[in-house]
């Protein structure tokens, strides 16, 4: 497994990189002047050209892209245009309220929606399983951002139970948003693992495991849910970056100052160190999601482990 583990890490440094220059491009492509966004209404011809042979605009694309990636492997994202302050202080400041919304988003739904898709699944017909359709379907079709103001104007202004903006409160502040995010997040792992276990169920290894006079639990949980979570790990995996996506509107939302939050300020700013930034940490945090599926899905399936463990 440990071999499985350093090629799996291996094999996201082309990723990285690949992602690096894609993100790098688009935005050395963006229409924006960055001498004209620093200096604003002092700019002029002279002192604009002045501004971008310091900042190494004048240079070809590779020999900026070269110089970008030297200081990103040594921890240096720039500096910001607007703010004057190194990005990655910027970053490490925004992305633990981004990261904490993320887990409890994932940690809500997961909970919630596995065991729900598992009980549906073992019984299609009840009332339960028809009702997960459906709020399933309707999680998956409400718009987040129309989902958080709704939210906002129930628990927040009308209970009162909940605060509708910002991090002043803590764990409090984050429920909302993290609310807000999970319940789509929520609808594709109970349909994802409902959809799967109906499937499981009906192979032969599960009649012949009832056959032996098993329980129906030990059943479940020991012979048809590993292989029934296959697909639901591959679509939180999936999902993670979906979330990571999401974030932008509803950090915007709810005022909550995260790495999304501050992404849309620096494109409304131009501040395109900062874009650029905040673009390859969130791409980078998808590609270490993906790789933790990819080694869940080693431990889970024989099949993988047994090409790294010498067993037949």
């Amino acid at each position: 497994m440990i071999v499985y583990i350093i090629k799996r890490i291996f094999l996201m440094i082309p990723i990285i990189l690949a992602l690096t220059f894609v993100v790098f491009s688009i935005v050395s492509l963006t229409p924006s002047d960055a001498a004209y966004a620093i200096l604003g209404s002092e700019y002029t011809e002279e002192n604009g050209a002045q501004l971008r042979a310091e900042l190494g605009l004048d240079k070809p694309f590779f020999v900026r892209y070269f110089k970008y990636i030297v200081g990103l492997a040594q921890g240096d994202m720039g500096i910001s245009y607007i703010n004057k302050a190194p990005v990655v202080d910027q970053l490490k400041a925004r992305f633990p309220n981004t990261f904490k919304i993320t887990i409890m988003s994932m940690t809500f739904s997961v909970l919630i929606g596995l065991p729900i898709g598992v009980v549906t699944a073992t019984k299609p017909n009840s009332f339960l399983s028809r009702l997960s359709l459906v709020i399933g379907m309707m999680g998956i079709s409400i718009p987040g951002f129309w989902l958080g103001m709704l939210m906002i104007l129930f628990f927040a202004v009308k209970l009162g139970w909940l605060p509708s903006s910002g991090v002043d409160e803590g764990f409090r502040s984050l429920i909302l948003p993290s609310l807000t995010l999970g319940i789509n997040f929520l609808a594709s792992v109970m349909r994802t693992t409902r959809s799967s276990m109906m499937e499981t169920v009906r192979t032969d290894y599960v009649r012949t495991a009832r056959s032996k006079g098993l329980s129906e639990r030990k059943v479940i949980f020991d012979h048809a849910l590993g292989n029934a979570l296959m697909p639901t790990i591959t679509v939180v995996g999936v999902q993670v970056g979906t979330l990571l996506g999401s974030m932008v509107l509803t950090e915007t939302v709810f005022a909550i100052p995260g790495t999304g939050r501050l992404l849309v300020e620096a494109i409304n700013k131009r501040d395109m160190p900062t874009v650029l930034g905040a673009l390859v940490l969130l791409g980078v945090c998808v590609a270490v999601c993906n790789l933790v599926v990819d080694i869940i899905y080693a431990y889970i399936d024989p099949r993988i482990k047994a090409q790294y463990t010498g067993r037949t």
